[in-house]
């Protein structure tokens, strides 16, 4: 038996079960048995054929958003339009059979877009090359789900549910649990919050099931059996995204009212080029970019080229190691100018969190 049926095999004996206390434990370890096989699919055992033709590109730029839907719901159109660059269009289905990149530059930083090829149900589990887009897809810092606005609803719970098969998590925080293995003192249960989906014999099972017999599991939050058995796979992506509701143009005003309070949702149409200015602005909101400038000695401030960091609380020491990481060799002390200083300028260590758009004047040891 191939491990797509055993897939089905699986997800059938789970749509079958009911959903309470005594089915539980049942339940997680038929979820930790489905979790070992997607990853055999996304990593087959054993040596691989010849080399396909490739669908990923050079990462450029500061970040890289790539545009994930089903086929001829307006991706190519939405990149040709914001990045300028020639995406195959027409009115038949899976016009776009590679990966087409394009650059944008916003606020000061270079945007990477890529145009992936339409993915179909099923996707995750090989079909119509699903499994290479949503491979690109991984390795990128922010997905946008474009949906066509008449029918965006089951596209959108099928589109979700072919990335999560495949490891994506969007618009979730990694688990708070942590995991550590060990040789010998079996499985050491502690939470430090009151748990209403787990106890310390569903731990059990789920590490049994992963040949784990010793290790140490902290829940620091009231987490479930899809959560430990992403911890314990290690091979999750958390990735925001945003759903980008193309063919306004086709509703009334209205509807388009309704769609706007939808969480994570921007209505565009691409064709005509409305509302990128709103879509423009929450990209780079959830892409959490921060923008420092660079300040050489008794001259002014670098406005046209910052340096552009991507983690949540940046310091002076990621800073300079972006322009070269043989600079903290030399490294004295930083003098910044910005919101994240009390005065201006203020003299800093390598440990200082930058704020975004802060100016900085590195100080070398004589």
């Amino acid at each position: 038996m191939g491990i797509l049926e055993r897939i089905e095999e699986i997800e059938a004996e789970m749509a079958r079960t009911q959903k309470n206390k005594a089915t539980a434990q049942h339940l997680g370890l038929l979820k930790a048995r489905l979790a070992k096989l997607r990853r055999e699919l996304i990593t087959p055992q054993g040596g691989g054929g010849g080399k396909g033709e490739g669908f990923d590109v050079a990462k450029t730029g500061d970040a890289r958003i790539g545009f994930v839907g089903f086929p001829s719901v307006g991706k190519s159109t939405l990149l040709s339009n914001l990045a300028g660059v020639y995406s195959e269009v027409a009115s038949y289905e899976f016009t776009t059979l590679t990966t087409v990149p394009g650059v944008i530059r916003y606020k000061g930083a270079k945007v990477q877009l890529l145009d992936l090829p339409g993915i179909i149900e099923g996707a995750k589990d090989g079909k119509g090359r699903g499994r290479q887009v949503i491979a690109v897809a991984r390795t990128c810092n922010l997905i946008f789900i474009v949906l066509d606005i008449l029918k965006p609803l089951q596209h959108k719970k099928l589109i979700e549910h072919e990335l999560e098969g495949f490891g994506i998590r969007l618009n979730k925080e990694p688990p708070k649990i942590s995991f550590r293995k060990k040789d010998k003192g079996g499985i050491n249960f502690t939470t430090t919050v009151p748990l209403t989906h787990m106890d310390s014999d569903m731990v059990k099972t789920l590490c049994g099931e992963y040949r784990i017999h010793c290790a140490d599991v902290t829940f620091h939050e009231d987490a479930t059996a899809d959560d430990l058995i992403d911890v314990i796979e290690g091979n999750r992506v958390y990735i925001p995204c945003m759903y980008v509701l193309n063919k306004i143009d086709q509703i009334s005003i209205e509807e388009l009212d309704i769609v706007y309070k939808v969480p994570h949702c921007v209505p565009i149409s691409a064709h005509h080029k409305w509302n990128f200015d709103d879509l423009l602005e929450k990209m780079w909101t959830y892409l959490k970019l921060t923008r420092v400038y660079t300040k050489p000695k008794g001259q002014l401030p670098d406005y046209d080229a910052p340096v552009v960091l991507r983690v949540d609380e940046p310091t002076v020491e990621m800073f300079c190691t972006t322009i070269h990481k043989t600079i903290m060799q030399e490294f004295k002390y930083a003098l910044v100018w910005g919101t994240s200083v009390k005065h201006c300028p203020q003299k800093v260590g390598r440990d200082h969190v930058l704020a975004d758009e802060d100016v900085v004047q590195i100080v070398k040891k004589v």
